[in-house]
């Protein structure tokens, strides 16, 4: 496989169907040798020797991930930093999470995945999603569907938000005070209005499995680019609702984030704006 990926044409007459088949086979490379690192829980005692484990992490995912993707799309951008948010420059860029879950990873808790997507002028064109202790690999492409190992996704039919299991997700460590009000704010919401509320790391996947129909409301505060912008477009191709927690449209600058199966989406903004 990588063979293909060393003798790709790199000149843009690529599809991008092409392009995601490319892609998934860089992550699931990348998800691979991450895997090898799992197992025992990883100790730390200062804040330093906690960032070295993720960086030791991350930089075993990129040293595949990056040569792999920047000979895909040589002009395309690449995000350094995994916790960025906001807009990006016009044009292409890979938006990358090499440990999404890192923490979980360290901890050798199973929830943990690869992901990689490209970005053109602002919109996620499509996106893989690779958990690698089960092997599964999640796909979108725009106007295309989204798959789960080739297979359709499709979100959960809920009408009813008081039949609805749904989740939300801490974006980052240190968040500041207004945020974690509002994140605790939130969940007691959920509480009194959704059947079971589900709380973890990390955000992509919670909206895995929105997309599949396994849960049907993801919501989340803050966040960055990598860990929301594969499961929107995961979510919205399997026919799910992007909004910010007010209904409005989402945008990587939004202060909040909501993906919801259509049946119930309207009910969720309406609680998540108590």
């Amino acid at each position: 496989m990588s063979e293909i990926l060393q003798t790709a044409d790199t000149t843009g007459s690529v599809s991008d169907a092409d392009l995601l088949a490319r892609t998934a086979a860089a992550v699931r490379e990348a998800g691979a040798a991450l895997r090898e690192r799992f197992g025992e829980v990883v100790p730390y005692q200062t804040r330093e020797e906690l960032m070295g484990a993720l960086a030791a992490n991350d930089d075993t995912a990129l040293r595949i991930l990056r040569p792999r993707l920047t000979r895909l799309r040589p002009d395309a951008g690449w995000v350094e930093d995994e916790l960025d948010g906001g807009a990006l420059p016009s044009g292409e860029w890979w938006v990358v999470d090499p440990a999404e879950g890192n923490i979980n990873h360290l901890h050798a808790l199973p929830e943990w995945a690869v992901t990689a997507t490209l970005v053109r002028d602002n919109q996620p064109v499509l996106t893989v999603v690779h958990l690698p202790l089960t092997d599964q690999t999640y796909t979108a492409l725009t106007g295309a569907g989204a798959h789960l190992d080739g297979r359709p996704l499709h979100v959960s039919r809920t009408a009813d938000l008081g039949l609805s299991v749904v989740a939300t997700s801490q974006a980052r460590p240190d968040e500041d005070d207004d945020v974690v009000r509002r994140v605790g704010s939130s969940i007691t919401a959920m509480l009194f209005d959704a059947l079971v509320v589900r709380v973890a790391v990390p955000a992509t996947l919670h909206l895995l499995n929105v997309a599949v129909g396994r849960i049907d409301a993801f919501w989340q505060f803050a966040g960055a680019r990598a860990d929301l912008l594969p499961g929107a477009l995961l979510v919205t191709e399997a026919g799910g609702t992007i909004s910010d927690a007010e209904g409005r449209p989402w945008t990587p600058q939004s202060a909040g984030f909501l993906a919801a199966a259509p049946g119930i989406h309207a009910e969720a903004v309406s609680a998540l704006s108590r």
